[in-house]
């Protein structure tokens, strides 16, 4: 599916890209390997389809997006308060963020020493973007993401449905082509009732594709 010109023209998109970071103490947080180069493609595919597009971007090496509003954030918190004072504005909204599930309790003031063979780190569980934008009395149309090391139907299928999502794109992680760094991935996508794979491809590629499907469902969506 290749997302005509127009295809979102005079939509507002909202997308979410990065990974987040939760300080342990002033040189150390937890993170994780997303890059956040499928959340720029989308964001830049979106606007190539017409969108007014937002992208809410955690830390990221990648070149800023021109003609795009870009909110750079840190943490999970940041992220949702950048995504949730901004959703109502918006018609679509895309998570392809890895927003950490889990943030440290307390951010120690000074470094952390090395001293006991073992340590504890109490973390809690940060809240959920997905869930609550899609809970919103301005109803979006919500699409989440899912990185999955096994089970990737179940384990995605299960989030559209738990998460009341309108769609769902699930790319397999921890295996030699695709996912987190590359250049590269491969998208099974879902919805009520229907799926669609795309291929191993170029993220670039990828995400007009994934665009493309968006919008063709969208357009069903408003109708409803």
């Amino acid at each position: 599916i290749q997302p005509t010109a127009h295809c979102l023209q005079g939509l507002k998109v909202l997308i979410s890209a990065g990974p987040t970071r939760e300080p342990l103490d002033p040189v150390r947080y937890i993170t994780n390997r997303s890059s956040g180069k499928m959340g720029y493609a989308l964001a830049n595919a979106a606007l190539q389809a017409g969108a007014d597009v937002t992208l809410v971007s955690g830390p990221v090496a990648l070149t800023e997006p021109a003609h795009i509003e870009l909110v750079k954030v840190e943490t999970a918190a940041q992220m949702y308060e950048a995504v949730m004072s901004r959703a109502p504005d918006h018609a679509i909204y895309i998570g392809a963020a890895a927003v950490a599930d889990y943030s440290p309790a307390i951010m120690e003031p000074e470094k952390i020493k090395k001293q006991k063979e073992l340590t504890t780190i109490i973390l809690h569980k940060t809240k959920d973007i997905l869930a609550d934008v899609a809970k919103l009395e301005k109803r979006l149309f919500t699409v989440g993401f899912a990185a999955e090391t096994h089970d990737l139907e179940a384990y995605a299928r299960d989030k559209l449905k738990r998460k009341k999502l309108d769609m769902i794109a699930a790319n397999w992680v921890g295996r030699e082509l695709g996912g987190f760094d590359s250049e590269q991935n491969a998208l099974h996508v879902f919805w009520e009732n229907g799926e669609k794979t795309l291929a191993m491809m170029d993220k670039t590629r990828l995400a007009e594709q994934l665009i493309g499907l968006i919008a063709e469902r969208f357009k069903g969506y408003e109708s409803l």
